[in-house]
């Protein structure tokens, strides 16, 4: 009985050292299973911070700060931007900074930009320098430099319906007679406009006028003895014309430059042939001849 009972103690006692050794791996394990998680979690927030850092450091790029010459008139201005400012965006900042509205703006680096572009989409780096070409309202409207008194003789010839060439303000110019250097002009015919600048017309004070067509900038460079204005197109608003009762292969042309018909710009003895291509050039239906 002794015997059996010293080998049950004994039994006991294994079983209890058994249990202790088999709960000890268990909470190991456990703690094991624990650290690893934690480890996974830990990684898991140091990758996010990184991704995090990454997009930061990709966003703050994609808005890198550049700085741009931009010439206009043969004068150069410093300004900044950033990287991910569109063309529009920068003519309307151009537009407060010369005055120039942004819509008779043309903007030029290795070509014509186009306002959807972005400086680092159209290739504008720090230092590049960007050509501006426009004109300020103020230099459309003093082109046209209309007087009260024509405004009134205007507003008369509209009310009656008159024919342009029979109107008192056009009257003064029409009766001094064909230019001598007029180019030749040819009714009922219609043709491209020619590789060289149509001259030899005259505007309302009886002054001498050419006008260049340059198709690949968008613009009517409108030339007189004093100056040449380089109108972009889309600054003027419409082309109207006449011929000239006597000399019907010669029209009177008018461009409105502002918003209102006393802002047109108005040419004497424009060769009848040339007026159909005028029009689509202004207008936006470019002919290349």
């Amino acid at each position: 009985m002794e015997c059996l009972d010293a080998d049950g103690e004994n039994s006991e006692q294994n079983l209890h050292n058994s249990t202790e050794e088999n709960l000890t791996k268990e909470i190991e394990s456990d703690d094991r299973l624990m650290e690893a998680s934690e480890s996974k979690i830990l990684k898991t927030d140091t990758d996010s911070l990184e991704i995090s850092a990454n997009n930061s450091v990709e966003e703050a790029s994609t808005k890198e700060s550049v700085e741009i010459k931009v010439i206009y008139n043969k004068k150069k201005y410093d300004v900044t931007t950033t990287s991910d400012t569109t063309i529009l965006e920068l003519k309307k900042h151009l537009q407060g900074l010369l005055g120039v509205p942004d819509s008779m703006q043309k903007l030029m680096f290795k070509g014509m930009l186009q306002d959807s572009q972005t400086i680092s989409s159209s290739g504008i780096t720090k230092g590049s320098k960007v050509m501006l070409v426009g004109s300020t309202l103020n230099d459309v409207l003093a082109v046209s430099s209309v007087s009260k008194q024509d405004i009134l003789e205007l507003d008369k010839a509209t009310t009656s319906k008159e024919p342009l060439c029979k109107q008192k303000i056009h009257r003064k110019v029409l009766d001094k007679g064909l230019p001598e250097d007029v180019l030749p002009g040819i009714k009922n015919i219609k043709e491209g406009l020619p590789p060289v600048p149509l001259s030899g017309m005259l505007n309302k004070h009886g002054g001498k006028v050419r006008l260049t067509f340059k198709l690949e900038s968008d613009q009517l460079w409108l030339s007189t003895k004093e100056r040449t204005e380089k109108l972009p197109m889309g600054s003027i608003k419409s082309v109207i014309s006449e011929p000239i009762d006597g000399y019907e292969q010669y029209h009177i042309m008018g461009l409105q430059l502002g918003p209102t018909e006393a802002s047109r710009y108005w040419i004497y003895w424009v060769p009848a042939q040339y007026i159909d291509a005028i029009k689509d050039a202004v207008l936006g239906k470019w002919q290349y001849f």
